[in-house]
């Protein structure tokens, strides 16, 4: 970033996200006195009006909450139908499945894979109920009165911001090639006269108004039991989607704990799976060996990178629905299993397999309030207006997280009935023994543990605030030994001698214009006068907004 932004410092509270009118909600959340759950979940539902490409009332939620003593972690992410299995999507494919998922990565993208569109990758919305359950567990105000400006940016309209109006253009044009009646409303609900809205243009909603009004009201169980699932069950029923009324009421969310890993004297916290957290850990678990801040700039990238790709390729081997795959999380994050991976780095770029450890668009923001809680969420459609499926007379889109399963029957991740896929949202949190240092995160797919380790490496290791850490240039891994990297990294004589010693090691380095690869970011740190220094992202809309 060439005018790189200073830190916001906030003496009571504050609220990060990837778009200032969903940032505004969540502070006057907490000027009236809501707590950080509350900003948050004003944020979050806001979030779903203002930036409807990245994230939906029909999408999932995850988060975690410090309540002023200890860590909770809800996964509020939905189930597939009971009806979905392997052998439908087969059939549906004709028996090859969809081309293999880009935004996945790695090995997770090898052979066939789930259809990204329509109605098969659908799974229930957890965001709703994870809304709800949130509150009902650490919520201060009225549940209604967290709605009340997404209700009123969604009934009377507002001006779409810039960076959400050109990932809203992509989705248009890649609309236009889906065929089928279960497409036919998105074009209703989400363009203008047959195209997305330009930056700066007011746009409505009135049926989601409506919809999250019903929500409201009814602490989300019209969504699951009610109406708008009778809705959903008649709609997939009519256009030749799974979902029924009995998957919708049988969907809950899930209350677990963190998972850590140690990091220069720090815990960095991740969700369990069926969330790909995990692989943020793998990959400090193995760089903490490694005095990264003593080390040159291309040896240092280096071993960044193959650690990420030692950390996804467990990852995509292992994560799946706890419920109905044995997951080996603790063995995975053992320090013992941690130092096999750590002596796999060579000085080569390499394309390595998934160990053997011993069995045993998304969007992100964060609150903290002046009690001390704090909140790191993160809830998603995925890949751009999810499936573009759109329940008519309701104005929301239905996420197509089933994506997300495999195809192969030995897979842990199988594709199968009423089960949780792979999934990529993760929002991180940072203590200092025992202590809060602060939530963080950075959406976009397979970006996403990556954003994590460069996040904290720039914190930890850099010595950098949150701002200028989520300023600093980033590297995206792909697979193999493909590296893309921001142009601000090769910017100085030092960045550019970076990357021809680390193509001379063998990886292919390619300089990316396009920012949505390296994903966008928020972080609040307490601070250490009292109350926080916060960070948003800079290659977006985004806001950090504190009193």
């Amino acid at each position: 970033m060439s005018h790189p932004r200073p830190p916001l410092f906030a003496p009571h509270g504050a609220v990060a996200t990837s778009q200032p009118l969903a940032a505004a909600a969540g502070l006057a959340v907490l000027r009236r006195g809501g707590n950080a759950v509350d900003a948050a979940l004003a944020t979050a539902i806001t979030l779903t009006v203002v930036q409807p490409g990245s994230n939906d009332i029909g999408g999932d939620l995850f988060a975690i909450v410090w309540d002023g003593e200890r860590l909770h972690g809800l996964n509020a992410s939905g189930r597939s139908p009971a009806a979905l299995t392997r052998d439908v999507v087969l059939a549906a494919t004709g028996g090859r499945g969809a081309d293999p998922v880009a935004a996945l990565g790695g090995a997770q993208a090898r052979g066939p894979a789930m259809p990204a569109r329509g109605w098969l990758p659908v799974t229930v919305p957890g965001a709703p109920a994870g809304w709800r359950d949130l509150h009902d567990r650490f919520g201060s105000l009225p549940f209604a009165d967290l709605f009340t400006d997404a209700v009123g940016y969604a009934e009377h309209g507002y001006p779409v911001s810039t960076s959400v109006a050109a990932g809203w253009a992509r989705a248009a044009a890649l609309h236009e090639g889906l065929v089928g009646p279960e497409f036919a409303e998105w074009p209703r609900v989400f363009t203008v006269d047959g195209r997305a809205p330009r930056a700066g243009q007011r746009w409505r909603n009135p049926d989601a108004a409506r919809t999250l009004r019903r929500i409201a009201a009814t602490g989300a169980a019209d969504f699951y039991r009610g109406g708008i699932a009778e809705a959903m069950a008649a709609y997939a029923a009519r256009t030749g989607g799974l979902l029924t009324a009995d998957d919708l009421a049988a969907h809950r969310s899930e209350w677990v704990d963190p998972v850590s890993a140690r990091y220069r004297g720090h815990e960095v916290w991740e969700l369990p799976p069926n969330g790909q957290g995990i692989a943020a850990l793998l990959v400090l678990n193995i760089l903490d060996g490694v005095d990264l801040a003593a080390l040159p700039p291309a040896e240092r990238l280096h071993w960044q990178i193959e650690a990420v790709k030692l950390g996804f390729a467990d990852a995509h081997a292992y994560v799946a629905d706890p419920e109905h795959a044995a997951v080996p999380t603790a063995a995975l994050l053992d320090p013992a299993y941690a130092a096999t991976r750590r002596a796999l780095v060579t000085d080569r770029a390499a394309a390595p397999a998934a160990g053997d450890p011993e069995r045993g668009g998304t969007v992100y923001l964060c609150a903290a309030d002046s009690g001390g809680m704090m909140v790191s969420l993160i809830q998603s459609t995925y890949l751009g207006f999810g499936s573009h499926v759109v329940l008519p007379g309701h104005g929301f889109g239905l996420q197509n997280r089933g994506t997300g399963f495999r195809l192969d029957p030995a897979h842990p991740n199988v594709v199968g009935p009423s089960r949780r896929p792979f999934h990529t949202i993760i929002p991180g949190f940072l203590t200092r023994d025992g202590a809060p240092v602060g939530p963080f995160g950075v959406m976009g797919g397979h970006m996403q543990p990556q954003g994590h380790v460069q996040l904290v490496s720039a914190t930890l290791d850099g010595g950098l605030d949150p701002q200028a850490a989520l300023g600093a240039p980033r590297w995206y891994w792909h697979a193999g030994r493909s590296v893309l990297v921001e142009p601000d990294l090769t910017a100085t004589a030092e960045g550019r001698a970076a990357v021809e010693t680390l193509r001379g090691r063998g990886h292919e380095i390619a300089v990316a214009e396009e920012p949505g690869v390296f994903g966008y970011g928020q972080a609040i740190w307490r601070h250490g006068d009292g109350g926080y220094v916060v960070g948003s992202e800079p290659r977006v809309d985004g806001a950090a907004m504190g009193w």
